[in-house]
């Protein structure tokens, strides 16, 4: 039998975020990890491994599924999996060591009233310019034009390719009325995770933004941590290193994601996250 958590990750004012299944890992098929997150209502499934300890705390193996397959990494699902974690272990400031496939980084859960705030370092992104043809295609995948891009469209990378793209205001962000179809084939053609829209941040570093990914099983996500982070690392190089982005509000469930920007000797970090709370666990 295995307890399967569902945790409502990056919620807004305590409401809303998305609802992410968290459980121990099994002797589970990949098939039949795909099928959790339709079980249990939500689009994605997070699978925990414990790793023993490193650097005195603990540490967990993440995998995420949705139902067409597994993702490399999912923001949200790591921040339901600090939440989850934090909650079993009753600890006010929890902090662990977190592997996915391709890195290791650190993440933290702090309580915050009824929830908790969990954070971790996404790592470094990657940013390139859009080439027309890919620009063009998934655009018009989104039944937008060219003058309803505000600036620079770009592809970002913390694993996986997604393109940024910034519409002219959060009214425009809501009419956003995406061929499924089209989209799928526009991302997948040309290498993409899918499309993270947005609107351009206030001078408080306040934006909107949309992500659609039909190419994962996801139309479009309530929540998306990791193309915020790749949002924060774009716009930092504009002056911008605080992000609060709302996402969520098209599917009815107000989601927001923040993320920071900071420089070390290393080059500069991204630290991102969101508010989570436990809804529900369950024996499978």
């Amino acid at each position: 039998m295995s307890e399967v958590a569902v945790a409502l990750a990056c919620q807004r004012d305590g409401a809303g975020g998305s609802p992410t299944a968290v459980l121990d890992d099994g002797p589970f098929t990949d098939e039949e990890r795909c099928r959790f997150p339709a079980e249990w209502g939500t689009s994605h499934a997070v699978f925990l491994r414990p790793a023993g300890v490193e650097r005195g705390r603990p540490s967990y193996t993440l995998r995420f599924f949705t139902a067409q397959g597994e993702l490399p990494a999912c923001g949200h699902g790591t921040v339901a999996a600090l939440a989850v974690l934090a909650e079993r272990e009753g600890d006010d400031d929890y902090r662990a060591v977190l592997h996915t496939a391709h890195r290791s980084f650190d993440g933290r859960a702090n309580r915050n009233g009824a929830g908790l705030m969990a954070s971790f370092d996404p790592g470094p992104v990657s940013l390139r310019n859009t080439g027309g043809t890919e620009l063009r295609a998934v655009a018009g995948g989104l039944g937008l034009t060219e003058d309803a891009i505000t600036a620079d469209a770009c592809v970002a990378s913390n694993g996986r390719p997604r393109l940024l793209l910034p519409v002219r205001s959060r009214a425009a962000l809501a009419e956003l009325a995406p061929d499924f179809a089209l989209l799928r084939a526009a991302c997948d053609r040309n290498g993409l995770l899918g499309c993270y829209a947005y609107s351009p941040p206030d001078r408080h570093g306040r934006a909107g933004a949309r992500m659609f990914a039909p190419s994962i099983g996801v139309p479009e996500d309530i929540a998306n941590a990791n193309s915020t982070a790749c949002l924060a690392a774009h716009v930092a190089g504009f002056g911008t290193h605080h992000l609060a982005v709302d996402m969520g509000d098209h599917l009815g469930s107000p989601s927001t994601i923040t993320a920071t920007v900071h420089r070390d000797r290393t080059g500069p970090r991204i630290q991102v996250g969101g508010q989570a709370a436990i809804v529900r666990a369950v024996m499978r």
